[in-house]
C-alpha cells in the first residue's frame, strides 16, 4: 500500500528529530568520557533510558508494556543497539564527533542495500543516486588516507555492521510491535548486557556536572529511539535513509560549540553535499506522493 504524503512526510520529520538527539547524545558521550570509564558511561546510558520510559509508560499501559509477539528480536534488537553503542562510546572516545559520524553514515547505504534485498522494498533510481551521492558526500569529509584514519577506525566499522542490522530488524518490527514497547524492551536489554561489565569499571561519579551529563545522555537515547520507532512506522527504510545523513551536520555543529573543532572547506562541501541530497529526497518524496494521490484522467 502507497505511504500517504503526510505519513511520509511525518515520517522524515521523526527521523531528521531523531538523529538530532543522537547527535547530542554523542557529543555528551565524548565529553563524558573523559570523566568517567566509558563501561560505566554506557551502563548509565541505557538504565536511564530504560527508566525513564518505564516509569512513564507503565502507570499508563500496566504490565502490557512488556508484552510482545517476538521476545527473541526485542533481545537481537537490543543485543545489537548495545554492541553498536560499545563501539560509539569507544570510537567517540578517539575520533572528532563530526569525522566519526560522517564514517557511520555510512549504514544508510547498507541498510537501503539490505533492505531492498531482504524486506523487497522497491528502490527508484533516483533514490539510489541520492543514496550515493550522499554516501560520496562523506567520504569527501572524511577523504580516505588522512590523519584520522588508524587503528581506532575499527569501531565506526563494526558499528556500521551491527547499526545496519539494528535498523533493518527495526524497519521489520514496526509494522507488527508497539514502539513503546520496542523502546523499554531496548533499554532494558542494553542494562543487563552492560551490568554483566559493572563490576570491572564501577565507580560511583560524585560530581553534579558528570550525574547531569549522564541524564542527558540517558534523556536524548530515549527521545531519539522512540522517534526513530516512529518513523518506521510512517515511511519504509528506503525513503527515509536519505535523512540519517542530516546527523552529519548536527554532529559538526556539536563538535564546533563545545570542543571548538573547526571543519575545513573540504568538509563544508562534504557537508553541502548530504544536506543537498537530503533536499532533494524530501522533494521527491512530495512530488512521489502528489502522483500516488492523483486520479488517472483519460
Amino acid at each position: 500500500m502507497n505511504q500517504a504524503p503526510a505519513q511520509t512526510l511525518a515520517g522524515i520529520g521523526f527521523v531528521i528529530l531523531s538523529v538530532a538527539c543522537f547527535a547530542i547524545l554523542d557529543t555528551t558521550t565524548k565529553h563524558i568520557s573523559a570523566s568517567v570509564p566509558v563501561l560505566l558511561a554506557l551502563w548509565f546510558r541505557y538504565f536511564i533510558q530504560a527508566l525513564f520510559s518505564t516509569v512513564f509508560f507503565l502507570p499508563k499501559r500496566g504490565i502490557a508494556l512488556f508484552k510482545t509477539e517476538h521476545p527473541r528480536f526485542q533481545m537481537a534488537r537490543g543485543a545489537l543497539l548495545f554492541s553498536s553503542s560499545l563501539c560509539a562510546f569507544y570510537g567517540l572516545k578517539y575520533l572528532p564527533v563530526g569525522e566519526f559520524t560522517a564514517i557511520v553514515s555510512i549504514t544508510p547505504l547498507v541498510v537501503t542495500l539490505m533492505a531492498a534485498l531482504s524486506l523487497g522494498e522497491k528502490v527508484r533510481k533516483l533514490r539510489w543516486a541520492l543514496v550515493l551521492s550522499a554516501f560520496a558526500g562523506t567520504m569527501v569529509i572524511v577523504r580516505p588516507g588522512s590523519q584520522n584514519f588508524d587503528w581506532v577506525l575499527i569501531f565506526p566499522f563494526i558499528l556500521i555492521a551491527t547499526n545496519s542490522g539494528f535498523h533493518l530488524l527495526t524497519s521489520k518490527m514496526a509494522k507488527t510491535e508497539d514502539p513503546v514497547t520496542m523502546n523499554v524492551l531496548t533499554g532494558w536489554v542494553g542494562t543487563a548486557l552492560g551490568a554483566f561489565l559493572l563490576p570491572f569499571v564501577w565507580e560511583l561519579p560524585t560530581d553534579w556536572f558528570v550525574w547531569t551529563q549522564l541524564l542527558l545522555m540517558g534523556f536524548f537515547a530515549t527521545i531519539g529511539h522512540y522517534l526513530l520507532i516512529l518513523a518506521f512506522t510512517k515511511a519504509p527504510a528506503t525513503v527515509l535513509t536519505p535523512y540519517f545523513y542530516t546527523q552529519i551536520v548536527f554532529a559538526m555543529l556539536g563538535g564546533w560549540l563545545i570542543f571548538d573543532h573547526m571543519p575545513d572547506h573540504w568538509t563544508l562541501v562534504g557537508i553541502g553535499v548530504v544536506t543537498l541530497c537530503g533536499a532533494l529526497g524530501a522533494w521527491l518524496t512530495v512530488r512521489e506522493s502528489r502522483v500516488q494521490i492523483m486520479p488517472i484522467e483519460s
